[in-house]
C-alpha cells in the first residue's frame, strides 16, 4: 500500500485542526447569540458559521464529493450576500453545527481515502484552507465581543 502523500496529510491536518478550532468557537453559543450582529452591520456568528459551510461544500466538490446541501437554498451565506439584508433566511444555529460536523466526516473520509490530489487543485484546496483559518479566527473574536471567554489558549 502506498503512504500518503504529503500534500493529503498536510491538507487532512488543516481540515482536522480547522474542525477543531471553529467547534470551540462555537461552543455554548445560543442561536439567539449567533444573530447578534456587532456594531449593527459586522457579520454575525451565525453567517460566518453558515458562509465557512458552504464554501466547504465547494471544497468538497473540488474532490470529487457531493455537498452537504443544495446551495441554491442557502445562498444567504454565499460570499458577497449582505448577512443583515437576509436575516430571516439564516437557520438554527445548531442545525448549522450538524452541517458542519456533515462536511468534516466526508472530507475526512474523502482525504483518508484518495491517493493523491489532483495537481489542478492544489491552488483551490490550499485557499479553501486560508478561508477556513481566516473565518475561524472571527469566530474566537465574535466570542469575545459576546462575552464568553476565548475558547482556544
Amino acid at each position: 500500500m502506498e503512504t500518503k502523500t504529503n500534500d493529503i496529510e498536510i491538507v487532512k491536518v488543516q481540515v482536522f485542526s480547522n474542525y477543531k478550532v471553529i467547534s470551540m468557537n462555537t461552543e455554548g453559543i445560543t442561536h439567539e447569540e449567533s444573530m447578534i450582529f456587532p456594531n449593527g452591520e459586522a457579520n454575525c456568528l451565525n453567517w460566518i458559521l453558515g458562509h465557512l459551510i458552504y464554501i466547504r461544500n465547494a471544497f468538497l466538490n473540488t474532490l470529487g464529493e457531493e455537498s452537504v446541501w443544495n446551495s441554491e437554498n442557502f445562498s444567504c451565506y454565499n460570499r458577497g450576500e449582505i448577512p443583515l439584508e437576509r436575516k430571516d433566511e439564516l437557520i438554527g444555529f445548531e442545525e448549522l453545527k450538524s452541517y458542519l460536523q456533515k462536511s468534516q466526516d466526508k472530507l475526512e473520509a474523502k482525504l483518508t481515502s484518495i491517493e493523491k490530489l489532483n495537481p489542478e487543485a492544489i491552488n483551490d484546496i490550499a485557499i479553501f484552507c486560508l478561508h477556513e483559518i481566516y473565518h475561524s479566527g472571527q469566530l474566537g473574536y465574535l466570542r469575545r465581543v459576546l462575552g464568553k471567554p476565548g475558547a482556544v489558549k
